[in-house]
């Protein structure tokens, strides 16, 4: 479960390290500045693992995947992304 509490009036901005092709999809930590790591089983070609992740944090939130968006470094392992309720 990942430990995020979302702003219910606002837009959430998560800072994101992700890890691809890996045997499945997870959460795996918070590091200490607050970025959450997680591991993708998408690849990283033609936007699989942007909609990889926007799909298990829609899963994982109980939010639509249209309120999830990659932000910035859309193309990194390191992302930021907003969820907007």
């Amino acid at each position: 479960m990942l430990p995020i509490t979302l702003n219910p009036i606002g837009k959430t901005h998560l800072r994101i390290k992700v890890t691809t092709k890996q045997p499945k999809t997870e959460y795996l930590s918070t590091l200490d500045d607050g970025t959450i790591k997680i591991r993708l089983k998408a690849v990283p070609e033609k936007w699989r693992a942007n909609d990889e992740l926007i799909r298990f944090l829609a899963e994982e939130l109980g939010v639509r995947k249209d309120a999830i968006e990659v932000v910035s470094w859309a193309t990194d392992t390191v992302k930021l992304v907003r969820i907007q309720l």
